[in-house]
């Protein structure tokens, strides 16, 4: 007698939204495991990070995007919008994150560009994730809010949920996996990522520099790194932390170099997690003026 085949199922899923509802911290609990950098800031993404989860039958192919920008004076601004729009374009279903009962003109931006990447808004299904439930005190203000944003589109689901809740990340998943083609899976069982441990080692860094500089310099500030030395057993990295002015160089350097130690002793300790291995992480600055709104600039460090 012939055993049935098991359906497999593998796709690509856009995590979209405006900049800081929490598309990165969801992608990172969907995953088990941290791989976007978070922070209290917006337009702390700036990538289109791809995650992999594989669950039996069934692949998901997360990718994470930058915040859709209301601001596009300068180009990195606007290569972040571009990287929104071209991964909408490519995936199988759409995840529109919003801020548990904030509607604004934000998200009414990201609802628009929905519409024009699929050409047909009925073509790709888009699940509306209402995230950060849990900071809702008065619970009776949830449903007239999903009520309204019902009437916005037809949604192929909405789905409340805290990204630090396991059940409301499961749930959600249900609603992803029939949704995704049924195809062979194209990652093996155990890769998380596509990107590189160089690429990531740079976010580390930079997720370090935004957490505790995120109010005193703009977000143009950009970490590459220079030199990858993978020793038998230790990590040998130079990391170059690229800003804008002289005085953003003074801030980051810190008091007899007090504030650049401290964003290298945390990195560090995240990039030996990262990496199963000691690291000896190197860091300089450097003021490369209007680096975010040059060509050349923003292609080298693959955000053209």
């Amino acid at each position: 007698m012939n055993e049935t085949k098991p359906v497999l199922r593998c796709g690509h899923i856009a995590i979209v939204g405006r900049p800081n509802v929490g598309k990165s911290t969801l992608l990172n609990r969907l995953l088990g495991t941290k791989l976007s950098i978070t922070s209290r800031k917006p337009q702390t993404t700036r990538h289109a990070i791809l995650g992999v989860k594989t669950v039996d039958t069934t692949q998901f192919i997360y990718r994470d995007t930058p915040g859709l920008q209301n601001l596009q004076n300068k180009k990195i601004h606007r290569a972040m919008n571009r990287t929104v729009i071209s991964t909408l374009q490519e995936v199988d279903v759409i995840l529109f994150v919003v801020d548990s009962l904030i509607w604004n003109e934000g998200d009414e931006n990201v609802l628009k560009s929905l519409g024009d990447a699929t050409g047909n808004s009925s073509l790709t299904p888009v699940i509306l994730v209402i995230n950060k439930v849990d900071r809702i005190e008065d619970k009776t203000r949830l449903l007239p809010h999903l009520e309204m944003l019902s009437k916005k589109r037809n949604f192929a689901a909405i789905i409340p949920l805290s990204a630090f809740d396991d059940k409301c990340v499961s749930l959600l998943e249900r609603e992803i996996a029939p949704r995704l083609p049924q195809t062979t899976h194209l990652f093996s069982e155990d890769e998380l990522t596509d990107r590189s441990e160089r690429f990531l080692t740079s976010e580390i860094v930079r997720e370090k520099i935004i957490r505790q500089l995120g109010d005193e310099i703009p977000y143009e500030v950009a970490v590459e790194i220079e030199s990858f030395q993978d020793m038998p057993h230790l990590v040998e990295i130079h990391a170059l932390i690229l800003v804008e002015k002289e005085g953003q160089k003074r801030i980051v350097i810190g008091s007899g170099g007090s504030r650049i130690k401290q964003i290298g002793e945390q990195a560090r300790e995240d990039i030996e997690a990262l990496l199963q291995k000691k690291v000896l992480l190197k860091l300089w600055v450097k003021v490369k003026a209007g680096w975010s709104d040059d060509d050349r600039a923003l292609k080298s460090l693959g955000l053209e």
